[in-house]
C-alpha cells in the first residue's frame, strides 16, 4: 500500500506541475516567427490547463475511496510523517481516508518545493544562467527573489503554519491530544517546522551521488549534467577547506553524503524526543 501511495503521489505532483507550467510556457506569449507559428489550438488554453487540476482532485478523491475499500481488508494503517511526529490514521473511516489522501499529497508536493528552494539557496543568483536552474526557480515564483535568510527560514515558517492549521482538526477528531495552551501549540509547530529541513537530505544525497558519478564518467555536455556539476560543487564548498583529495580521488562527496545520512538520523531522533518532551 505504501508503494501504491507513493506512485499516486508522484502522479499527483506531476499533474500539479503540469497545471502550473502552463503559465511558464515561453511560446504562449511570443511573437510568431513564421506563418505556421500563428496557428493556435482551437481549444482554449485555460480549459486545457484546468483539466490537470480537475484530474488531480479526482485522483485524490478516488484513491481515498480505494483506501477506504482496501485498507481494512489488508489491515493497513496509513501514517503521516511530519519529521518530529508520525500521525496514524484509521483506514476504515472515509473522511479520514480523504484526509490522509490530501495530507500525503501535500507533504509530497511540499517536499518538491523544498527541493526547489534548496537548489535556489545552493546555486543562488550565480545559477540563473543555467537553464535547469531557471526552470526550477520559475516554479518558486516570488519566493526565489527573497533574500537568502528569508528563503532559508521558509521551511520552518511554512511547516509551522501548516501544523497550526492541521492540529485543531486532529485534536477535534481525537487523533492527537489537545495542546495544553497556545504556547504548547507554538512549540509543537516549531518542532514540526524544524522537521521540514529533513526533506533536504534526500535531495543532497541524490545530487552528490550523481555528481560523484559524473566526476569519473563523461555523459556529454547536456545542460542537465552542467547543472549537476554546478550544484555539486556549490554543496561541497564548506568541505573544500579540508584536504580531502588524494591524487585524482575526491573524497568530499562521500564524506558529505556520510555526514548528511548520520546528521539527519541524529536530527530525526532529537526532534522526536523534543516533541515528546514538550512541557504541557
Amino acid at each position: 500500500m505504501g508503494t501504491i501511495d507513493l506512485i499516486l503521489n508522484i502522479t499527483g505532483v506531476l499533474l500539479w506541475f503540469n497545471w502550473r507550467s502552463f503559465g511558464f510556457d515561453p511560446l504562449a506569449y511570443s511573437t510568431p516567427a513564421t506563418l505556421a507559428g500563428t496557428l493556435r489550438p482551437a481549444e482554449p488554453r485555460q480549459l486545457r490547463r484546468w483539466r490537470y487540476l480537475a484530474g488531480l482532485l479526482l485522483l485524490l478523491l478516488l484513491r481515498a475511496y480505494f483506501y477506504w475499500q482496501i485498507g481494512p481488508a489488508v489491515d493497513w494503517t496509513p501514517h503521516i510523517h511530519l519529521g518530529a511526529i508520525v500521525i496514524p490514521l484509521r483506514s476504515d473511516i472515509f473522511l479520514r481516508d480523504c484526509l490522509f489522501s490530501l495530507l500525503s499529497f501535500l507533504i509530497s508536493l511540499g517536499a518538491c518545493y523544498l527541493s526547489l528552494l534548496l537548489l535556489s539557496l545552493v546555486n543562488g543568483r550565480a545559477g540563473q544562467g543555467d537553464p535547469v536552474q531557471r526552470a526550477a526557480s520559475s516554479h518558486l515564483g516570488v519566493a526565489d527573489r527573497f533574500p537568502w535568510p528569508i528563503r532559508f527560514l521558509l521551511p520552518l515558517l511554512c511547516a509551522g503554519a501548516f501544523w497550526l492549521v492541521l492540529s485543531p482538526l486532529l485534536t477535534r477528531w481525537q487523533i492527537i491530544p489537545k495542546p495544553a495552551s497556545w504556547r504548547h501549540l507554538s512549540e509543537q509547530a516549531a518542532a514540526v517546522g524544524l522537521g521540514a529541513y529533513l526533506a533536504w537530505k534526500y535531495v543532497i544525497i541524490g545530487l552528490l551521488a550523481v555528481y560523484l558519478l559524473t566526476s569519473y564518467v563523461y555523459f556529454g555536455n547536456h545542460p542537465f549534467w552542467t547543472f549537476i556539476t554546478l550544484t555539486g560543487r556549490n554543496i561541497l564548498i564548506p568541505l573544500r577547506v579540508l584536504p580531502l583529495r588524494i591524487g585524482k580521488l575526491d573524497l568530499a562527496p562521500l564524506i558529505a553524503i556520510t555526514l548528511v545520512i548520520f546528521g539527519a538520523e541524529f536530527a530525526q531522533r532529537g526532534l522526536t524526543r523534543l516533541y515528546e518532551r514538550l512541557p504541557l
